[in-house]
């Protein structure tokens, strides 16, 4: 049997840290880092993740407010609303609840943030950043397969790596990530021609697909490492990754399961980088 990566018990760790962290920042400079965020109408997925944001930086110390709007507010206003925030030096870090509703231009409403409170990662100057491997803020599910990798010794220098998804929320990103540390990545979609075997030859295969129980037996080799960033709903209701992950365990040599895997990694990243922007905003003083 493989070996279960538990992103439950990693995140747990991060956010231990982050949580000492933030004493460690309070007693220094007098203030928290505050974490701002736009929720734009009433998609439900959206309101689970703002909540589940807000609760996590209740537990861990960090300022939170979520400014909660209408789909009716014009783009103008909204554009307002976020300036307002970036020039409000007590607010550390802003984040844009996505998708907006079809009616807004999410490009630019993410250009108004500046790099240093991006706490997702999504702004030119962070994608810049990454893709010339200097400091920056970058997205928290990349960072959070990295950090999983980093906690169980999964050291992807030299290694074939296979990410199969080129979302610019978590491909893209992660391909970049993995290249600066030295891994060889091939960036897979749903265009790739003979995809089982390009996996079946990777040492690790990260799965962000969008598609439920995508990877199978036949497309991985005993030595793979895989980690599944899918969330796919069944219709009973269930929730899968992108792994058939009761197939898999058996003849894998690891694998994260769905939920418990990369999912918690996410909201603890999302807590380090909202601790990382507001110690690049302070690091004059």
């Amino acid at each position: 049997m493989g070996m279960i990566i538990d992103g439950k018990l990693v995140s747990a760790s991060i956010k231990d840290e982050v949580k000492q962290r933030v004493v460690e920042l309070e007693e220094k400079y007098g203030s928290k880092p505050k974490l701002v965020v736009f929720y734009v109408g009433e998609d439900k997925a959206s309101a689970i993740y703002v909540n589940n944001k807000e609760k996590a930086c209740n537990q861990l110390g960090i300022l939170s407010e979520v400014v909660r709007l209408s789909e009716e507010i014009s783009e103008e206003d909204l554009i307002k609303a976020v300036n307002e925030k970036v020039d409000d030096d007590s607010v550390n870090g802003i984040l844009v609840q996505l998708p907006l509703p079809k009616k807004f231009d999410e490009k630019k409403i993410l250009s108004l943030i500046p790099w240093y409170k991006d706490v997702d990662g999504l702004t030119e100057k962070n994608v810049a950043r990454l893709v010339l491997n200097e400091e920056g803020i970058f997205p928290c599910t990349p960072m959070g397969v990295v950090d999983l990798m980093k906690y169980y010794n999964i050291d992807p220098c030299g290694k074939n790596v296979v990410v199969v998804g080129r979302s610019i929320l978590v491909g893209k990103p992660l391909m970049m990530l993995l290249t600066n540390l030295n891994a060889t990545v091939t960036l897979c979609h749903s265009r790739t021609q003979h995809l089982d075997e390009i996996t079946r030859r990777a040492d690790i295969i990260v799965m962000a697909i969008g598609k439920p129980r995508f990877l199978t037996q036949n497309m991985v080799n005993k030595d793979s490492v895989i980690f599944d960033v899918g969330i796919n709903r069944l219709d009973d209701g269930k929730i899968c990754g992108d792994c058939d992950f009761e197939n898999l365990i058996d003849n894998v040599q690891a694998i994260t399961k769905v939920p418990g895997g990369c999912g918690p990694m996410t909201i603890a990243e999302l807590m380090k980088n909202t601790v990382k922007c507001f110690e690049i905003q302070h690091k004059d003083e």
